[in-house]
């Protein structure tokens, strides 16, 4: 056994939605007891920093009912099946901006509550961005305004936490690390 590796022995099946499932697992801890692990399973997700040609960071502000507020947001959205992330992060640029770009660039992959999630975020940079000719249709329950900031107004949403989730807190800090924005 790997140091620290917790084997499953039973898994219960408590809830499949459209977005996540929730499992409990019973494991062996590397001591030979046994404890729970209350998990959930997500499919993955994508997030995109867009950079404007003028150096504007394009973020949407939406309500987030976890929260019980809006919040300001760099684009994201989940995977789908059968979607690989860089097909994901086109996808939702466009949904969610009205934006385009044949320039998307990799930056990295990180886990966002390895506590009790399996989810793991793909961060892609967008530049050259261009109006797309027909936007594509978001989601029936999703509600976004657009918003085009610079990094000066970008760090006072977050000093006033209207930014206020991990994926858009890393973005400012890339942005600003690799000098993208005005």
């Amino acid at each position: 056994m790997k140091k620290f590796e917790e084997k499953t022995i039973h898994t219960d099946s408590i809830y499949k939605g459209k977005v996540i499932s929730l499992q409990v697992d019973d494991v062996s801890l590397p001591d030979g007891n046994t404890s729970k692990r209350e998990l959930i399973k997500h499919p993955g997700a994508v997030a995109i920093i867009p950079v404007t040609q003028e150096g504007k960071l394009v973020m949407v502000e939406q309500y987030r009912k976890a929260l019980e507020r809006s919040l300001v947001e760099i684009p994201a959205g989940k995977l789908e099946p059968g979607e690989g992330p860089e097909e994901t992060a086109k996808r939702e640029l466009e949904e969610e901006t009205g934006y385009t770009t044949d320039k998307l660039e990799f930056v990295t992959s990180f886990s966002t509550s390895p506590g009790f999630a399996d989810e793991i975020v793909h961060v892609y940079l967008a530049t050259d961005l261009k109006k797309a000719e027909s936007k594509l249709d978001g989601d029936d329950d999703e509600f976004v305004e657009l918003l085009e900031v610079s990094l000066e107004e970008a760090e006072q949403m977050e000093r006033d936490q209207r930014i206020w989730d991990a994926k858009t807190a890393y973005a400012l800090l890339y942005v600003k690390l690799k000098g993208l924005m005005v």
